[in-house]
């Protein structure tokens, strides 16, 4: 049965990337105008919300959302699993208040996608460059001082074997330390079945629900003792629980 529904899973992936990348340039204009001055940002930060609802909603995903407890008064640090390039969409429709992406410097490099990272509201890293990263630390506490949240995937990549996590790395844990600020654990259970990255020929794809848990938040204040790499363990640790319930151990 998996065989006989690909060829209907290929046509859907690259009808959603059309409809991706056609939303995006009519989108553009308006986009480009809203991020081009900080003041704006916040416009900007809205119109993606409503983007975001236009670009599950009609292929056919909804959202399933299960938060175990009431979110920490901002700023926070949210940390999700990475399984899928609908992580990010799906995260404007996960969180009603303000945030900001973490991403890679690559990101800058991308067709008209670069805009959301170039123009200077969400942090772009260069993982390749000591000052660098050090410049997108130092923004991210700047960002944290003005009560924004942060979104930081602590894989800093979608795993060849997800949604099997790879090795968290500490920057986001080290930040919530020093900033003193909660950390928000994310789980994307389904996101993987609706939009997997890698070869359309080979990885699943298809309407459905976009499965997300908002696990409660840990705070620095308890790992005073035990540090940094117990709160990123801890972190992982919830994360990784209901995906083993729900794909096994050999994910």
């Amino acid at each position: 049965m998996y065989y006989l529904l690909q060829p209907f899973r290929v046509l859907w992936k690259i009808w959603f990337f059309l409809f991706f990348v056609s939303t995006l340039i009519l989108l553009y204009p308006l986009l480009n105008w809203a991020l081009s001055k900080a003041e704006r940002w916040p416009k900007a930060f809205k119109i993606m919300q409503v983007w975001a609802w236009w670009l599950i909603s009609v292929p056919g995903i909804w959202m399933k959302i299960e938060q175990k407890e009431s979110l920490p008064k901002a700023p926070f640090i949210i940390c999700p699993n990475h399984s899928s390039y609908l992580d990010i969409i799906t995260m404007y429709r996960t969180f009603k208040g303000y945030f900001i992406f973490m991403g890679k410097m690559e990101l800058n490099n991308w067709p008209l996608f670069h805009i959301f990272f170039s123009k200077g509201m969400n942090i772009s890293v260069d993982r390749g460059s000591i000052s660098g990263a050090h410049n997108a630390y130092e923004r991210s506490k700047d960002e944290l001082d003005l009560g924004h949240n942060i979104v930081i995937f602590p894989e800093g990549t979608i795993p060849p074997n997800a949604p099997m996590l790879k090795i968290f790395k500490n920057g986001a844990f080290k930040l919530a330390m020093e900033k003193n600020v909660p950390i928000v654990p994310v789980t994307f259970m389904t996101n993987i079945q609706r939009l997997q990255a890698g070869p359309a020929l080979k990885r699943m794809g298809g309407p459905g629900p976009s499965r997300v848990i908002i696990h409660p938040a840990l705070y620095p204040a308890d790992y005073a003792e035990t540090g940094v790499n117990q709160l990123r363990n801890d972190t992982f640790a919830i994360i990784e629980k209901p995906l083993k319930e729900l794909y096994g151990d050999n994910r």
